[in-house]
């Protein structure tokens, strides 16, 4: 049976790559970046005064001069003044403002005393030397400089350097529409009355929420009931119209689990069924004629959702050609014992040890029906097969639910 490294890699190698579409600086927030944001001209693009004081030359100061007339005032927004020939010339600047022609230091309001035009230096203050207070051009980037790269995923930062570089609209991965698909006779929805024998569906509601917080918003929820006719005609819809499809729960191998056969006869080729895993190792992958993911999640809620952010976000990061989030390591808070020859894909809180490292601290589900236990954990570790015992301090990685 695979490893869970196993099927990542079977996914990545599977999945197709979205295609690229512009998309409006406004409704960019939370999409992959898929061409590189250069800057249209030096960043910043003059000599930026960065307090509020006097500009003047430097040289005049450590020359003696202590007081200076005060030759205008320039706000930012203004087209910069040209600084006087006098030695004992100054131009009082606001913060923001382009630094005025001639001038090559700022001296803060807070080492000056200002009599009418006249400023003079006060003792004590810092030495006003070239470039002080002063943010140069063309200091953070040059024109034509990458600034944020392909496959970065656009949040307030990015959105920023976009806009200061003029870039009105952005090239990014398309957003895909998913079918988050429940199965199972024994559901009913939220506001629907619940017979004892019956239980309200959780885990496409917690699937569609998921989706939503990782960047992927169009999702959508169904209902398959356990009836042959019906799966085979939604599922054909489904298919037909959704970028993913994500189905919970009917592909085991229960009398009534039709899922698998009529994937099967609309053209889903299997990839793998089954990773050496717990919670989750029904997992099941493949793709439609049309190269349409399919994913299939057990349909207990612990391991749908543990499978969810184990394969099925980390798979869509890479079909948005998302640059790779860097995997956190976490140290065990105690010893575990798991003796399936499985990995142990572990529910853990998080803290911070004595050296600020992460700490992991087990928080076992009663069982993989457990929603409810994984309310005040924060992710998962993930135990390799093959061993036992993980004492005190293993380290292990670390995927967040968020």
């Amino acid at each position: 049976m695979l490893t869970p490294a196993g099927a990542e890699r079977l996914i990545f190698d599977a999945i197709p790559l979205f295609h690229r579409e512009d998309c409006a600086i406004a409704e960019a927030h939370g999409r992959v970046l898929r061409a590189d944001l250069r800057a249209d001209r030096d960043l910043p693009p003059f000599d930026r005064v960065t307090m509020d004081g006097y500009a003047l030359r430097a040289a005049a100061a450590a020359g003696g001069v202590a007081r200076f007339q005060v030759e205008s005032t320039q706000a930012a927004g203004m087209r910069p003044f040209t600084l006087g020939p006098s030695d004992q010339a100054c131009i009082e600047v606001m913060t923001g403002s382009v630094l005025p022609e001639g001038a090559d230091c700022v001296v803060p309001y807070e080492e000056t005393a200002r009599e009418g035009d006249w400023m003079t230096l006060q003792a004590g203050g810092g030495a006003p030397v070239p470039g002080r207070n002063v943010h140069r051009r063309g200091s953070d980037h040059r024109a034509g400089e990458v600034v944020v790269r392909s496959g970065a995923r656009l949040t307030g930062r990015e959105i920023a350097v976009a806009a200061s570089c003029g870039h009105p609209a952005l090239t990014v991965s398309h957003s895909p529409k998913v079918a988050v698909i429940a199965t199972g006779d024994e559901l009913v929805e939220v506001e629907a009355l619940v017979a004892p024998h019956q239980i309200r569906r959780s885990n496409d509601h917690a699937i569609r929420a998921a989706l939503i917080s990782a960047g992927y918003p169009r999702a959508d929820r169904f209902h398959l009931r356990d009836v042959r006719h019906e799966i085979e005609h939604m599922l054909w819809h489904i298919l037909a119209e959704y970028d993913i499809v994500l189905i919970t729960g009917g592909v085991s191998k229960g009398k009534f689990d039709f899922l698998p056969s009529e994937l099967s006869r609309q053209g889903v080729k299997k990839i793998f069924q089954g990773v050496a895993q717990r919670p989750g190792k029904p997992f099941w992958f493949g793709l439609s004629g049309r190269m349409t993911p399919v994913f299939a999640l057990p349909g207990n809620p612990v391991s749908a959702y543990t499978c969810l952010h184990r394969y099925v976000l980390p798979a869509l990061d890479h079909a948005s050609g998302m640059t790779a989030r860097p995997l956190l390591q976490a140290a065990l808070s105690g010893p575990v014992v798991f003796q399936p020859k499985l990995a142990c894909l572990l529910p853990v809180r998080l803290s911070s040890g004595p050296r600020a490292e992460l700490v992991a601290t087990p928080a076992p589900m009663n069982s993989s029906g457990d929603f409810s236990g994984l309310v005040d954990t924060d992710g998962f570790l993930e135990l390799p097969a093959g061993q036992d015992d993980f004492p005190a301090g293993y380290i292990a990685p670390f995927r967040s639910w968020a």
